[in-house]
């Protein structure tokens, strides 16, 4: 809405052509969203802790996780609200991809608002059914996945990292695809979040790398230089990126060791959805499990152990899943495992943009 108000004036005041750059509103986004994360962040965790909102903790985690019980949670709502309002102010609001992204986060954070406020009321950790909460986010995710398609000139390929050349036409079956995108990194970030800043560390850096994915997609030139599919109207996603990776790191002044809120699932589940959001319309589908790189082997951890205990009659691989419980009950000191698994996000997220110029 600002864009729209003073780029109208650039016609008047040379000045105001500057907002026409997508870095320049990225980085004014980018500012905003710290901005408004590290002022309402005390706000939020007064009213938290006044109204009793705290994270239960499962009777079946480490021990030592216990301490953090009546922790104030649900503070992903101040990323959502310094994202979503950074992004309506400074994006092109004429552009659908914006749009998509949008609504993605929101109808995502709608699931977890509810699976949180429903484990405050009952007093446990036990919120909105397993089935339940996969069924909304297929909904979702299949009504943003037919709405992408629709989007004029959009194309339903998925291209190959590492192998430019190749590129698959799914046609209708693109949609089953973005659905499992969706909700795969929505439930993988989501079962990450299980230490004091271990989440948004990584979310925060493929905010960071998906921005600079968005803007070379929007670029006709570039993207013809890199042989990568061109989107347009795509760069204007770096707004929206821009702004998730500075609202995080103001909620990680919160979130860091030892925690003074926790995001909760109306944080999880909508950054890993809006993330694979950007993935999608990028054409950068596939990458995304390296840039996700953290997210999958947590994913995989638990899938695996689940698998492996039931098939085994009572065995396990991990002493505990997700893998970062293992090197919890292994003892790795909390800090110690989440600075690890910043510093391998890190590495995924370069791997993942070597794939811009590696043929």
């Amino acid at each position: 809405m600002l864009y729209h108000v003073l780029y109208a004036l650039h016609s008047t005041y040379r000045f105001f052509n500057v907002f026409r750059y997508i870095s320049f509103r990225t980085l004014l986004a980018a500012l905003m969203a710290l901005t408004i994360s590290l002022v309402l962040g005390p706000v939020l965790i007064r009213r938290l802790t006044a109204n009793r909102i705290g994270q239960p903790i499962r009777t079946d985690g480490p021990a030592r996780h216990q301490v953090k019980a009546g922790t104030p949670t649900m503070g992903g709502t101040l990323i959502l609200f310094s994202l979503l309002l950074s992004t309506l102010m400074l994006a092109d609001l004429a552009n659908p991809y914006v749009w998509l992204v949008l609504l993605v986060t929101l109808g995502f954070g709608l699931i977890g608002f509810v699976d949180d406020y429903r484990k405050y009321r009952h007093g446990n950790s036990a919120g909105l059914r397993a089935r339940q909460k996969f069924l909304a986010q297929c909904g979702i995710a299949a009504v943003a996945g037919v709405l992408l398609m629709q989007v004029p000139g959009f194309s339903p390929t998925v291209a190959m990292p590492f192998f430019k050349e190749v590129r698959v036409d799914l046609g209708w079956f693109y949609l089953p695809f973005a659905m499992l995108v969706l909700v795969g990194a929505s439930n993988a970030v989501n079962l990450t979040d299980g230490l004091d800043g271990l989440a948004i560390g990584p979310v925060m850096i493929a905010a960071g790398t998906y921005m600079i994915f968005a803007y070379v997609a929007g670029n006709v030139k570039l993207a013809e230089y890199l042989q990568i599919s061109y989107v347009p109207g795509a760069g204007e996603l770096c707004i929206f990126c821009g702004a998730l990776a500075a609202a995080g790191l103001g909620f990680l002044w919160f979130n860091a060791y030892p925690a003074q809120m926790f995001m909760g699932d109306v944080g999880s589940l909508p950054l890993g959805a809006a993330i694979a959001m950007v993935a999608l319309v990028t054409k950068h589908e596939i990458v995304l499990v390296l840039v996700g790189g953290i997210f999958v082997v947590e994913a995989l951890s638990v899938i695996t152990q689940v698998a492996y205990f039931r098939w085994s009659g009572g065995k396990r691989i991990f002493l505990m899943a997700p893998i970062h419980h293992h090197y919890e009950l292994k003892g790795w000191p909390e800090p110690q495992i989440i600075v690890r698994f910043w510093i391998i996000s890190i590495i995924c997220a370069l791997l993942a943009l070597s794939t811009l110029k590696l043929r």
